[in-house]
């Protein structure tokens, strides 16, 4: 049985739509300079309000990828 390794990435994605569409751009982000994404761990979420409205989310993303041996 092989042994992966993982190597830990932490980025804030955002969006005025919701939480689930900020970790998507989050993990699309990420996607585009580091290579074989395998999982995702929400830190935090957060959001601005304006006028008694949410007006865009933020939220913190772990993200793990197989390190390359």
């Amino acid at each position: 049985m092989t042994s992966n390794v993982y190597n830990i990435t932490e980025i804030v994605g955002t969006s005025t739509e919701s939480s689930d569409d900020a970790v998507s751009n989050a993990v699309q982000e990420a996607s585009r300079t580091l290579r074989n994404l395998a999982w995702f761990e929400v830190q935090s979420v957060r959001g601005h309000v304006e006028e008694n409205s949410i007006a865009h989310w933020q939220v913190t993303v772990k993200i793990g990828f197989r390190h390359e041996g």
